[in-house]
């Protein structure tokens, strides 16, 4: 068994038999991910690498900043530039990720498990 807690991984709208076998797997013990699942999962990993790898160092910074919930204000004192700098950088993240709003690219850096100090979701350093 998996010390750790999931064994797999099922989506609510799997067909019956497919939820039945993850659950029976996962009493045996035995992790249950389909090949299709693990795909989705490499695509959006290989997606998230590239967009950070968009991102210039100064952008990850003020991404990194979003993502802590900071206001533009905080974000340029913190950084010792100037809010209508920050306001470039942020229009750039945004463009770069593909996204909206700051709520979108700073769940975006969530998701991805973004931290201070600029390191690549696909290369934390611990």
């Amino acid at each position: 068994m998996w010390a750790a807690g999931a064994s797999g991984y099922v989506l609510k709208d799997e067909p019956l038999e497919r939820i039945l076998a993850a659950v029976r797997a996962a009493g045996r013990g035995e992790p249950r991910f389909w090949p299709e699942q693990v795909e989705r999962a490499l695509r959006w990993w290989e997606e998230t690498g590239r967009k950070w790898e968009s991102l210039t160092e100064r952008e990850r910074e003020v991404l990194v900043r979003m993502a802590e919930g900071r206001s533009n204000r905080e974000i340029a004192a913190d950084l010792w530039i100037s809010e209508k700098t920050v306001e470039k950088h942020v229009g750039r993240i945004l463009e770069k990720l593909g996204v909206n709003t700051r709520i979108e690219a700073a769940i975006w850096a969530v998701r991805g498990n973004l931290r201070r100090g600029g390191e690549s979701p696909q290369n934390k350093g611990e």
